[in-house]
């Protein structure tokens, strides 16, 4: 049985038996939980789904959070990729807008899969569901990719921590988009020492990053660092495609984020009291949306 305790054993498991991790992990996970392997793909189907339909319930005109703060984004970015999406092309707006759509579900109060937190839950169905809708990976393939990044994510949660409260937004989003780097680069044929060299450039790329909520809710800048995470994810597979390796060990740099994450001041871990949160009009926003007696 996988112990979950570096991303090197299952890299390496996968390796020894000449399969994927998802694979291996799939059939470990059935043992661990004693139940089948198409039982638990099932149920990783039934999360698809949710994130297919969180996608498209974001898209939708006029959707608003309950603070009112935002609203809209994912709406804007679908038009916008159907125009043709500008600088980044309509494949990448694509997934840009799935990313706002599920971030904005999320604070509209809708069903979302936390993955691994409600605050990074756009990042995961930012690249996986534009590829699903788009033809460039099968159904199944991407359900398998899924539990690939869930057993990137424990690994990860085990040796450093998923929470902002604990260790910044390098612990959500970085996270997030280091464990569908690793999807990514598996889905498209990517070995896996690939696999963990993609979620090591993802999560060096996000080292620091702070958790500052303005007015403590998971609205700005969370929604938009969503589609960050998502760039950031098909570029790191997209380097390890093309030979690039990390350089460092990707469970070295899980140990760094924890170390970047114990070094946070309060305030920057998920406090709304410092960063964007304690800015001008971070204030006046927060002020709007709960009153003068909250600052």
């Amino acid at each position: 049985m996988l112990e979950y305790d570096s991303i090197k054993e299952l890299t390496d498991a996968a390796e020894s038996a000449g399969r994927k991790i998802s694979e291996v992990v799939l059939e470990d996970q059935a043992r661990a939980m004693d139940d089948t392997p198409d039982s638990l793909l099932q149920r990783m189907e039934e999360n698809f789904s949710v994130m297919c339909e969180a996608a498209k319930q974001g898209q939708e005109e006029g959707l608003h959070s309950m603070s009112g703060l935002t609203g809209g984004e994912g709406f804007r970015m679908k038009t916008y990729a159907a125009a043709g999406g500008g600088l980044s092309g309509p494949f990448l707006t694509k997934a840009m807008a799935v990313a706002l759509a599920v971030a904005g579900c999320n604070a509209a109060m809708g069903k979302i899969v936390a993955t691994p937190t409600a605050g990074s839950c756009g990042i995961l169905p930012g690249c996986l569901v534009p590829l699903f809708e788009e033809g460039r990976a099968g159904k199944q393939e991407i359900i398998l990719s899924m539990f690939t990044s869930g057993a990137f994510g424990m690994v990860i949660a085990k040796n450093a921590c998923i929470a902002g409260a604990q260790g910044g937004c390098q612990a959500e989003c970085g996270s997030a988009s280091g464990m569908a780097a690793a999807a990514l680069t598996e889905l498209m044929g990517g070995t896996p020492s690939q696999c963990g060299d993609a979620c090591a450039i993802a999560l060096a790329s996000q080292l620091g990053l702070v958790c500052d909520p303005v007015a403590g809710l998971v609205e700005i800048p969370c929604i938009k660092r969503n589609v960050s995470g998502v760039m950031i994810a098909f570029s790191s597979a997209d380097m390890v495609l093309a030979g690039i390796e990390a350089k460092i060990p990707v469970d070295e740099c899980i140990a760094a984020m924890r170390s970047v994450g114990d070094s946070l001041p309060a305030s920057l871990r998920e406090t709304a009291g410092g960063g964007l949160a304690a800015t001008p009009t971070g204030r006046a926003l927060q002020e709007k949306v709960f009153g003068k007696e909250t600052l």
